[in-house]
């Protein structure tokens, strides 16, 4: 059997979505008959029963069953196996282990699975990691797509592609196809001319703008993650940043802070936070909470031609506050 999980980011971006799916397809390689099968979020249709799956996740049963009549079974692939409730997440762990000869399992998913499954991958499969993608990994893989396509772009136009498309790796291969038949060199004013869209994102990445104090940059990464998302997810996690900031900052240690935060002592935002404490001191972070409280209010109760504005100012207030000394206008 081949027992693989495909894992990425848990708050992965179309980007590392595509790069998993990729993966995933490449492992079951040119099988015609494969079979794909995406797992609903939790909350989403009928809650499975003690020893029971939800309709949608029925076939699973006879997929994993080894000893067909017919051969072996087509490969199956289990999209979004994050979403798997515990009682699910059992029965593919016990079908699966010991795994049957002829049968291949490719589970994709963000963030992390059930427990019992992982065990179960762990000790009869294997784990491949898709790692956060920044737009640093987006452009080497936008030169070499052009490349391969024959399409010359200047720096500029490379930089413009990635700023109007992020970390989309689909949607910068489609723009790449629409230029196929350009003449000469594409440039970056083309590309601003041609496409007006703004990056899906995910907030982290405004965070970390914010964070080294870059204030052009995090006012571009706002209006991005404002084009498709709402403001008050935008709050919520900058309070969860300055929770961690502010824990951070009274913690004695690594190891103390994450067990206030809840969380395993190798959590990424617990480590940054950890690593940026130095950055904002007491009298900044009871600042940036109370600008928080300020703009929450304003977003719960002005009119909506007043939330912009508000968010634009908070980001260079905290650019100010969490960047230390490294602010950039």
């Amino acid at each position: 059997m081949d027992l693989v999980a495909v894992v990425g980011p848990r708050d992965a971006g179309p980007g590392e979505r595509e790069m998993m799916l990729n993966e995933a397809t490449a492992l079951v390689g040119e099988t015609p008959d494969a079979v794909r099968i995406d797992v609903p979020g939790k909350g989403s249709g009928e809650p499975a029963g003690e020893g029971s799956m939800r309709q949608v996740l029925e076939p699973v049963i006879p997929a994993l069953q080894s000893g067909s009549l017919f051969g072996a079974h087509p490969p199956l692939m289990l999209i979004d196996a994050q979403n798997l409730q515990a009682a699910e997440a059992a029965i593919i762990a016990d079908m699966v282990s010991p795994p049957p000869a002829d049968v291949t399992l490719i589970l994709v998913a963000t963030g992390s699975m059930p427990a019992v499954l992982t065990k179960a991958v762990k000790e009869h499969g294997t784990i491949k990691r898709v790692v956060r993608l920044r737009e640093r990994d987006a452009l080497g893989w936008l030169a070499a797509e052009a490349k391969s396509r024959n399409i010359s772009l200047d720096n500029q136009a490379r930089e413009v592609l990635i700023s109007r498309f992020g970390t989309d790796l689909a949607s910068i291969g489609a723009a790449l196809d629409q230029l196929r038949d350009t003449e000469g060199p594409v440039t970056g004013d083309a590309i601003r001319n041609r496409f007006k869209n703004r990056p899906e994102e995910p907030v982290w990445l405004f965070a970390d703008a914010v964070a080294s104090g870059d204030v052009q940059e995090s006012l571009r990464r706002l209006a991005d993650f404002l084009t498709h998302s709402h403001p008050l997810i935008l709050l919520a996690y900058l309070e969860g940043e300055l929770r961690r900031r502010a824990l951070a900052a009274a913690a004695p240690d690594l190891g103390t802070l994450t067990n206030w935060l809840g969380v395993q002592p190798d959590n990424y935002p617990a480590k940054k936070a950890w690593r940026q404490r130095s950055q904002t001191s007491d009298s900044e972070l009871r600042r940036a909470l109370a600008a928080l409280a300020r703009a929450d209010r304003v977003l719960k109760t002005q009119p909506e031609e007043t939330h912009v504005v508000t968010l634009e100012r908070l980001t260079v207030a905290l650019c100010r506050w969490f960047g230390g000394q490294a602010v950039r206008r």
